[in-house]
């Protein structure tokens, strides 16, 4: 098992660190940071397989510091979202095993177009519920749900991620009638989850950089614990708008490195 991991020069050390604490804040505000930081190591010279890899790492810091600071706030209830966690778990492992067997030129082409399309979707998407409410009564159906959804997005997280977040927030808000604030605290456990167990299988594969990825996951840790704060302070009057912007700015991005570079 070979683990990647080249000596970087300082600005590009710098500049990765850099996208990595706004890439943490956006995400743990409004989701969608991956949509950010895997065009940014792709564009480092980093291979498909490894950038995938990598931002796993870096993104398990975010998502840990968010998950912490939402589940404190109890915005999240790990016993009543339990089918969710372990079907993204297993979902993630599933996707990150899949995402290992699709050649790098496929990768190059397929990745792109996907985070292109995946802000597009939250776009169009319905808007999420802002008005506070509490968790419908846990049935055999809501269970049912939980365990689809968890399947499908870890699935979907282990073998791109970028927009997991933000699928998670959007459709629990559709599925449960919940507000914004219970949605992100769910999709920011979630993403924990799939960021966890898909980086613990890229690391099994050896699609991997340490040092990138430790790097960039202090800074988007930081700015992680600053979003989930701010996204908790205003709540979704502060988190709508955020999102939407994101969504825009990272539109234009990625086509941009899709068509024109």
């Amino acid at each position: 098992m070979t683990i990647v991991d080249p000596v970087l020069d300082l600005s590009l050390w710098i500049t990765l660190c850099s996208v990595g604490f706004v890439a943490g804040l956006i995400d743990a505000i409004a989701g969608g940071g991956g949509m950010l930081t895997v065009p940014t190591l792709l564009t480092s010279g980093l291979p498909p397989h490894v950038a995938l890899g990598t931002n796993k790492l870096a993104a398990s810091f975010g998502s840990s510091t968010a998950s912490f600071a939402f589940y404190r706030k109890k915005l999240f209830n790990p016993k009543y979202w339990r089918v969710a966690i372990i079907a993204t778990a297993i979902g993630a492992i599933i996707g990150t095993l899949i995402v290992n067997l699709l050649s790098v030129e496929f990768l190059d082409k397929y990745i792109p177009v996907l985070i292109i399309l995946t802000a597009v979707y939250t776009l169009v998407a319905k808007s999420t519920i802002n008005q506070v409410c509490g968790l419908p009564i846990k049935t055999n159906a809501i269970k049912c749900k939980q365990m689809i959804q968890g399947l499908v997005l870890g699935f979907y997280d282990g073998v791109a991620g970028p927009g997991t977040g933000a699928f998670w927030v959007s459709s629990s808000s559709v599925l449960y009638k919940i507000d914004i604030l219970l949605s992100s605290g769910l999709a920011r456990a979630t993403n924990f989850v799939s960021n966890f167990f898909s980086l613990i299988t890229f690391i099994y594969l050896g699609h991997v950089n340490f040092l990138l990825g430790l790097s960039m996951g202090l800074f988007i840790m930081l700015g992680a614990w600053v979003g989930a704060h701010y996204a908790i302070k205003f709540g979704g009057k502060f988190i709508r708008p955020v999102f939407i912007t994101v969504v825009i700015l990272m539109s234009i991005n990625l086509a941009h490195q899709a068509w024109f570079s």
